[in-house]
């Protein structure tokens, strides 16, 4: 199966190289990315449209070289939504000249990206048609000897501090090691929110200054959490919920519960992989739904469409192995994908109505 012709929402898209082990500590393949993308989809697409997407791809898998992609490619199908973004960052080679980012708005678009080997999928805190940003985001950071367990006591104080704003801030884990908080925001510039980003971790610094640091120098960082407010950058990124991570196994940037949050004891119990996050949304839909109140249900990405194509060659077993994903802990077994988008309760009002919203 090198090659195989599948349709979705009317898009005829060739994926390639399905038996290609992209994460060689677990044989999970490209095939398996594919399929958690299509699974996951209509939970993470509502997340990720409107907003620049930057790509992490890793061609030959998690343990070979990788690059970030934030130029669309050249060959890419003329109906990927694409949008034109002044340069603002520093490390520019060329400041002020527009580069044009991928806009990932359906499961067409996301499964094209994914074929790419694009694993990662990173977005700033805003979408098109402006730079306002709609999120905040505290991104921790534990330095070794530090946990995600340490993230986690560091969250429950940053907490509070956060309702007292006004804001009612939601975790995730980044799929690494560290723990992040986003909040809903408006009505803000992305300098504004900045600001007010870093002046709530420089109050963290003061009121836990043994747990807590806010400044990036690698020397102060030791046995601390680092709250980087930084990502509020308009010009930066940050991985998307429910994108995979590069790992030696193929970890996810989870959404959590408070109260898993609380009872955070030990580094396994915030470790989750793609098919442990299906079964979380199939249990308990997406615990970040409540960052997107501006989009109503009828207006939420579709996973509808002529897309059984797509779920038939990616659950052929691969030669050679047995099936399943090596090495992965399940909480139960992996069902069926049409199954699993039957209990999602997706919208069918398809992606074009959240297209527009965006738009207007």
């Amino acid at each position: 199966m090198d090659k195989v012709a599948v349709q979705i929402d009317g898009h005829t898209l060739t994926l390639s190289n399905l038996t290609k082990v992209l994460y060689p500590a677990d044989g999970f393949t490209k095939a398996e990315v594919l399929d958690y993308y299509q699974r996951i989809s209509a939970v993470l697409l509502p997340h990720i449209a409107g907003r620049p997407m930057t790509l992490k791809r890793y061609p030959e898998g998690v343990d070979a070289e990788s690059f970030f992609a934030k130029h669309a490619p050249a060959h890419r199908p003329d109906w990927i939504r694409t949008e034109d973004v002044e340069s603002r960052s520093s490390r520019s080679r060329e400041p002020g000249a527009p580069v044009s980012y991928l806009v990932i708005d359906d499961l067409a678009a996301l499964i094209w990206a994914a074929n790419l080997a694009g694993l990662e999928l990173h977005v700033p805190m805003w979408r098109f048609p402006g730079r306002e940003p709609d999120l905040l985001v505290f991104d921790l950071d534990p330095g070794l000897p530090a946990t995600v367990v340490d993230c986690c006591r560091v969250a429950e104080e940053l907490r509070p501090l956060l309702e007292d704003e006004g804001l009612r801030p939601l975790p995730k884990t980044s799929g690494g090691k560290g723990l992040q908080l986003y909040a809903a925001i408006s009505g803000l510039t992305a300098e504004q929110a900045s600001a007010r980003a870093k002046a709530l971790a420089e109050r963290m610094e003061e009121q836990h200054p043994g747990q807590v640091v806010s400044r990036m120098t690698r020397s102060l960082r030791e046995g601390k959490v680092l709250i980087d407010w930084s990502q509020n950058n308009g010009s930066k990124t940050t991985i998307a919920p429910y994108s995979l991570r590069a790992r030696s196994r193929p970890t996810v940037s989870t959404p959590v519960t408070w109260d898993e949050v609380a009872g955070c004891r030990k580094t396994d119990d915030l470790f989750f992989t793609a098919p442990d996050v299906l079964a979380r949304v199939d249990a308990h839909g997406d615990l970040f739904a409540p960052l997107l109140p501006l989009l109503p249900p009828e207006a939420l990405p579709s996973c509808r469409g002529e897309h059984h194509h797509v779920r038939h060659h990616l659950q052929q077993p691969v030669p050679g192995r047995r099936a399943g994903v090596r090495g992965l802990r399940r909480r139960r077994p992996r069902e069926p994908a049409e199954l699993r988008l039957h209990r999602q309760h997706v919208s069918q009002s398809g992606a074009s109505e959240h297209r527009a919203l965006l738009q207007q």
